[in-house]
């Protein structure tokens, strides 16, 4: 059951096998082939490596962690199953699921046995990594190897079931744990409530809340969190708030999470003022806001142009120790360049380099769009220069509005080389690109250079929209081709798309 490592991982394992004397050079070595070749023990080892599983786990890092499963498996006699199962716990909460499935899969060929917390681990594994159908397979292993599967094997399935949007699958799995006489606890309820409100299947979720206390378990604060952001997503605030007062009844005291994801619903519903409650009933209750609060609050302030105290609440958090994230920059600039304030926002784009704050593809667009907005679209190109330069990755959106500020600024030409240097990388333009081309075509009066491109777009896989039909029509209209107009209109007709819908680009 041999499975790949990830690059890091395996290149530093390579690059050991042949520091140490391994003449094999094969993609496909092992630790064991090492091993075997050698044929020796690991010189002084035997007492390092529980040194470190006792005291060093915590602070280690992955290339520490696969240098001292390097040394324990030269160690004879080979260190027990509990110090393995150890160190591939450390390194499966630094989220190396795959390090963790290629090491499993070493022991295995070392002839280390296994027992079913290592299982739990290596399945628990392959559900993060979404391998649910690897995780099934594994548990008839586990169980022909006579592993029965704990209530801890039940959870790590179940939340491979949610992640795979299969919640009734895990609905299913939680019936069948009762039948065989399991009995869920409080994490086997709060993965499938979670999963439940993920997928906005909050009534279900609110049933199996009754039915979690009726069995005996009680609600922990994530079980509420869950519920409370899955209704606040779902546009009923009314019902979030009153879990919250629900939770307090049952002596379950809201914390930081609880209060940012009704700060985020008050936020999106447009409620800053409520929002604003909510931030001083944190501090009433001396919770201290975490940079996700202070980025949220900082958004409603930008909604509002309340710049002034947008920049005050910036200062404050890092004055308290909570310092700013990329996420939190990347929300102020965007309030500045929306309101046509770029050059507030160009600051803290550079302000960010010179904290260490690591600028990414969003953070980019947002102001290469500023400066297309307010028709500096140079700028705007060589900020996508630069961009390209230092390695971060333009996405789909980052080229469309690109493009839109050259095609609203007259520069086909240029959107056009754009265009063929995003097709190039591999991108493959949406019909928004189109529609941005089309209408820049049409505005500059090359309806002729616009309607062959209409006319490609299902030679392109590529279906037209309202604002395709609409851009097209108009462009047609204005140089009086109304026949050729009156075609696309009903085209339109044809293709579902109802004339009501019909706006115009701002």
């Amino acid at each position: 059951m041999r499975r790949s490592i990830s690059s890091k991982a395996k290149s530093f394992l390579h690059r050991n096998l042949l520091e140490k004397g391994n003449s094999a050079t094969s993609p496909s070595f092992s630790i064991c082939d090492f091993c075997l070749s050698r044929r020796r023990a690991y010189s002084g080892g035997g007492s390092d490596y529980r040194e470190t599983l006792r005291n060093g786990l915590r602070s280690m890092k992955l290339d520490d962690s696969l240098e001292l499963f390097f040394h324990m498996v030269q160690c004879r006699p080979l260190p027990s199953i509990a110090d393995f199962s150890r160190l591939l716990s450390a390194i499966s909460k630094m989220k190396k699921y795959d390090v963790v499935i290629y090491l499993w899969d070493q022991m295995q060929m070392l002839g280390v046995p296994h027992n079913l917390y290592t299982c739990n681990i290596l399945l628990n594994c392959f559900c993060r990594c979404s391998q649910l159908s690897l995780a099934l397979s594994f548990l008839g292993k586990m169980m022909k190897l006579g592993h029965m599967p704990s209530i801890v094997t039940f959870g790590s399935l179940l939340y491979g079931f949610c992640r795979g949007n299969r919640v009734h699958d895990a609905l299913s799995m939680l019936d069948h744990m009762v039948e065989l006489g399991y009995e869920p606890n409080v994490v086997v309820y709060n993965t499938i409530i979670d999963g439940l409100c993920k997928s906005k299947q909050v009534n279900e979720a609110l049933d199996l809340l009754s039915r979690m206390e009726e069995d005996g378990v009680t609600p922990d604060v994530f079980t509420y969190n869950s519920l409370i952001c899955g209704l606040c997503n779902s546009g009923r605030w009314r019902d979030a708030t009153r879990m919250v007062s629900y939770m307090r009844q049952r002596e379950t005291n809201p914390d930081v999470f609880t209060f940012n994801a009704l700060i985020d619903a008050c936020v999106k519903e447009g409620n800053f003022s409520e929002a604003e409650e909510l931030y001083k009933e944190m501090m009433r209750r001396s919770l201290d806001p975490d940079v996700v609060t202070y980025s949220l609050l900082i958004d409603g302030l930008c909604m509002y142009s309340r710049f002034y105290e947008a920049e005050q609440m910036f200062g404050f958090m890092v004055s308290k120790g909570c310092f700013p994230d990329v996420v939190t920059y990347s929300i102020l600039i965007n309030g500045y360049c929306k309101s046509r304030k770029v050059e507030s926002g160009m600051r803290l784009f550079l302000e960010m380099s010179q904290k260490g704050v690591v600028r990414n593809t969003v953070t980019y667009t947002i102001i290469i769009q500023g400066y297309c907005r307010v028709g500096k679209v140079n700028v705007a190109e060589e900020i996508f220069k630069q961009m390209v330069f230092c390695g971060v990755p333009p996405n789909i959106i980052t080229y469309n509005v690109l493009l839109h500020g050259l095609c609203d600024n007259g520069k086909i030409e240029k959107a056009l080389v754009v265009l063929e240097d995003m097709q190039k990388s591999g991108m493959d333009a949406d019909i928004v690109t189109y529609n941005i081309i089309i209408r820049g075509m049409c505005k500059a009066g090359e309806v002729g250079e616009a309607w062959d491109l209409y006319c490609s777009l299902s030679h392109k896989g590529l279906m037209p929209d309202i604002w395709t039909y609409t851009t097209m029509m108009l462009g047609l209209y204005k140089k009086g081709l109304r026949r050729e107009a009156d075609a696309v209109f009903r085209k339109m007709k044809e293709d579902g798309i109802l004339p009501s819908e019909c706006y115009v680009y701002s």
